[in-house]
């Protein structure tokens, strides 16, 4: 899921200040913690006593969408509310927010939220944590499981550096695990330290870099990264 904080509402107002009706859309999508109906509904009226504090006047609508990533989704709920209002506040991650600026290109949508990273919630720990960076080029087969794109903050490839102290790495002040700490303790567990031991050549950052594509039903593979020369 993608995990995402609700920017500061001076933020979100100094953005919507020009306009006097808004629509506020929630998202039901992958969104963490969630960003729905409630949650537009009191970011709405939020922005109106803001407004009211100013002496203006705000109209808005709450709504929620499916997923706002998904462009016939969004496009067939939130296209009946459009004509009514001057612009859109999204409350989904920016994804959404890019695909509803997409669909309706006569009216701009802002955002409400900052996309801070990939993750999942614990609800042991009460946090909600990076497990991985969509690097393209997937290293779980081999590491037990952990990844070290996203567990390790110099995204080493092969094994931890020298920053770690008592499985504790450097970065970040010694509070957070080495992740390839982690990754030696789980092979070792299943006695898959062959794995640990295999070298991994460099890392591939043309499968990282923005912006990417997959073509729909097409499998990929590293070759078809470059593109192919013309013969004479």
């Amino acid at each position: 899921m993608i995990i995402t904080q609700q920017k500061n509402i001076e933020e979100i107002y100094d953005m919507i200040k020009p306009y006097s009706k808004i629509l506020v859309a929630g998202c039901d999508g992958c969104c963490q913690p969630p960003r729905s109906i409630n949650e537009a509904k009191v970011l709405a009226q939020m922005l109106e006593l803001k407004a009211r504090s100013e002496g203006k006047e705000l109209k808005w609508k709450a709504i929620t969408v499916l997923r706002q990533c998904d462009d016939r989704i969004a496009a067939t709920t939130v296209r009946p509310f459009i004509e009514h209002y001057d612009a859109i506040v999204s409350l989904s991650c920016g994804l959404g927010v890019v695909m509803m600026n997409r669909i309706f290109d006569n009216i701009l949508t802002y955002p409400a939220q900052d996309s801070k990273f990939g993750g999942a919630e614990n609800n042991a720990e009460n946090n909600f944590a990076e497990y991985c960076e969509t690097c393209g080029e997937c290293l779980l087969g081999v590491t037990g499981g952990v990844c070290p794109m996203a567990g390790c903050a110099k995204n080493l490839s092969n094994g931890p550096c020298g920053g770690t102290v008592n499985g504790k790495c450097e970065v970040g002040g010694y509070t957070h695990e080495c992740a390839w700490i982690k990754i030696y303790e789980r092979l070792k567990k299943f006695n898959r330290l062959d794995l640990f031991n295999k070298y991994r050549p460099p890392r591939n950052y043309r499968l990282w870099s923005s912006p990417r594509f997959i073509e729909i039903n097409k499998t990929f593979t590293n070759e078809e990264t470059e593109p192919q020369k013309e013969e004479n």
